[in-house]
């Protein structure tokens, strides 16, 4: 069997019963469950959620997305190996702590395989929610340029790249396009202020002004909790983004949530420690792999400027990159998910195959 053959790169063709068109993400892909289908699991596994709930199936792939688009390798490797098992062993990981150490639930429910979380429909609040310890990448790259304000937050002058802020910042920007919001332009990925959220605060989707302090509290807490596991492995916590939703809880009460992933080598930077204090900058993250794109290309303008999309989309491809390279991704994203867990990360033979018989005999979703 070959590599490219272990690498779960279509995600979106399982034969899942689902009466709704699958959405298919970068990475993820998600099967709306029947009525019929979630009530029964709800019953039959004991979800703590109201029986009318709508439930998901989502399931990762290994692709591998950087400047937004999608890359692949020679010979039709179409992903990373072990990318996705790594990403959720990761999240995993961290969503069970934050729940052991009180913060605040996620929208997953259940882990029927290393690819698969069944999750419950969540609203998702329309924040990119980033949390940033140490000033590198596009935040180092505005200040060099004499910027000193980022999201209303006034930056003191002095700092260098990759030193540590004098405070955790939160910087959210904006998730999708979001229009009719005074002050806030309607393009993806645009940074906002405190007050911006505040004023505005259900065109975020937001129930109440309290629940602005809440998410911020969830935030720095989550942000700490990983920073402290990962300070124990000597890796440092650089910056990363997490996602917010609201689900109701068996009551039926609004209760704020985790969603999406958190603490990933996808959603943040991760350094090495002793690398670190040598006055190296080694990633543990995806950051490298961005690097080297950058560094592989010619021309990388084309990667960093929003106006050049369609020469960056072609330029994903036309181009297969070596197979060594994404090899080292593979080896990165393993090594960090097997220091985090301290579990070995297994490569299935055939994971499409094993996802389908699980589905199959241990849930019935598929006929």
């Amino acid at each position: 069997m070959s590599l490219s053959d272990k690498v779960l790169a279509v995600n979106n063709d399982l034969p899942i019963r689902t009466d709704a068109p699958v959405h298919s993400g970068k990475v993820r892909s998600v099967y709306w469950l029947t009525q019929a289908d979630s009530k029964r699991l709800i019953e039959e596994k004991g979800y703590n959620v109201p029986s009318d709930t709508a439930l998901a199936i989502m399931v990762i792939s290994d692709r591998i997305s950087a400047f937004d688009c999608i890359w692949h390798g020679e010979g039709g490797m179409k992903g990373v190996p072990g990318k996705g098992a790594a990403l959720n062993a990761i999240s995993n990981h961290w969503f069970k702590l934050f729940k052991e150490q009180g913060l605040a639930d996620s929208h997953i429910l259940d882990i029927p395989h290393p690819f698969v979380w069944i999750v419950q429909k969540a609203q998702p609040v329309m924040i990119e929610a980033i949390c940033r310890q140490y000033i590198t990448g596009s935040m180092w790259r505005s200040y060099a340029k004499g910027e000193r304000e980022f999201c209303g937050i006034n930056l003191p002058e002095g700092l260098t790249k990759d030193s540590k802020l004098p405070t955790l910042l939160q910087t959210p920007s904006t998730k999708g396009i979001l229009k009719g919001i005074p002050g806030v332009p309607e393009a993806d990925d645009v940074n906002i202020t405190r007050k911006n959220i505040e004023d505005n605060f259900s065109a975020f989707n937001f129930k109440s002004v309290d629940d602005i302090g809440l998410y911020e509290k969830l935030l720095t807490q989550g942000f700490d909790v990983i920073a402290s596991a990962l300070a124990e492995l000597d890796q440092i916590f650089i910056d990363t983004k997490f996602e917010f939703g609201y689900v109701k809880d068996k009551a039926g009460n609004d209760k704020l949530i985790y969603m999406d992933e958190v603490g990933t080598p996808d959603s943040s930077r991760i350094w090495d420690g002793e690398e670190y204090r040598a006055g190296n900058v080694v990633e543990n993250s995806k950051e490298g792999f961005r690097q080297l794109l950058l560094n592989h290309f010619p021309d990388p303008d084309i990667l960093l400027n929003k106006d050049r999309m369609a020469e960056r989309e072609a330029l994903a491809r036309d181009n297969a990159l070596p197979v060594d390279v994404l090899m080292n991704v593979s080896k990165t994203y393993i090594d960090i998910a097997e220091k985090v867990t301290g579990q070995k990360i297994v490569l299935s033979d055939n994971p499409k195959a094993e996802i389908v018989d699980i589905l199959r005999q241990q849930y019935q979703l598929i006929d």
